[in-house]
């Protein structure tokens, strides 16, 4: 179960073997925007030697815009080599570019970034495009500035809006956006324990020192599990609905809830519901 998501410039070969050894559960590898285009083709190339073997954590490679120049080559040089966990498409706007992108690799793991209006949407159409697509998120810097976004709770929609097309599609629960301020990790830990509120799973990070304030938020604390624990207990002991002795009232849908809750701290799959 992937919770923290680190992003590293992929002209920066030095920068991405510090962040296999940094504790992230996944390493995305960006090719857009932490990339300037006099730089493109040399991160491209040091991407596709890194990739020429199964690195230590699983790496996700984000690509160029498909509009852009340069995703074309991107695609092509990183598709089919062993190390690559997936490919992350930014600014998707329609279902038809997830299949194409799809019909071009050959069966590649999939991720959807949802940066406008306009994909937020369609967001329940790009989930299902195709069996590729593993996974939804938001692009949340680009999406302010298309919507005129000034306050945290103006994206409370669009983030909800995800979540729920993901869950509708089968895929898995989104990760979170990037937290900007690096250095305020209360404010990011308020920002995850609301992100997981909302049904988010996990979060992508952009230094290091984010990735354990991350991972605490996301795992449930002890009276969580103990709580969830007794729900599973008191089911398998009596089938059906059943009331706990403090008033708890126990059907499938607070049991499937309970079990999510066991299997997140566990670091588990998910129990299908």
């Amino acid at each position: 179960m992937i919770l923290t998501w680190l992003y590293v410039p992929g002209d920066r070969p030095e920068v991405v073997a510090k962040a296999l050894r940094s504790g992230a559960d996944a390493v995305i590898v960006d090719l857009e925007d932490a990339v300037s285009a006099s730089r493109k083709e040399y991160a491209r190339a040091a991407t596709a030697e890194l990739l020429t073997e199964p690195p230590p954590v699983p790496v996700h490679v984000r690509v160029n815009a498909l509009a852009s120049p340069w995703a074309g080559a991107d695609l092509t040089a990183l598709a089919k080599l062993p190390g690559l966990a997936g490919l992350r498409l930014p600014k998707v706007s329609a279902p038809e570019q997830i299949a194409a992108v799809a019909d071009r690799t050959g069966g590649v793991a999939l991720y959807a970034l949802l940066e406008s209006a306009l994909a937020v949407e369609r967001a329940y159409d790009i989930a299902r495009a195709h069996p590729a697509l593993r996974g939804l998120s938001l692009g949340e810097a680009d999406l302010r500035a298309d919507l005129g976004v000034t306050i945290e709770a103006g994206l409370d929609w669009p983030r909800s809006r995800v979540v729920v097309a993901a869950r509708a599609a089968g895929l898995a629960p989104p990760a979170q956006s990037v937290f900007p301020d690096i250095r305020d990790l209360e404010a990011l830990a308020v920002s995850c324990a609301r992100g997981r509120a909302l049904g988010f799973l996990g979060r992508a990070a952009i230094h290091p020192r984010q990735l354990p304030v991350i991972e605490r938020a996301y795992i449930p604390g002890p009276e969580e599990v103990a709580a969830a624990e007794e729900i599973v207990a008191a089911a398998r002991r009596t089938p059906g609905a059943v009331a706990l002795p403090d008033g708890r009232f126990v059907d499938p849908a607070v049991l499937a809830g309970a079990e999510r809750v066991v299997s997140l701290a566990r670091r588990e799959a998910p129990v299908p519901s």
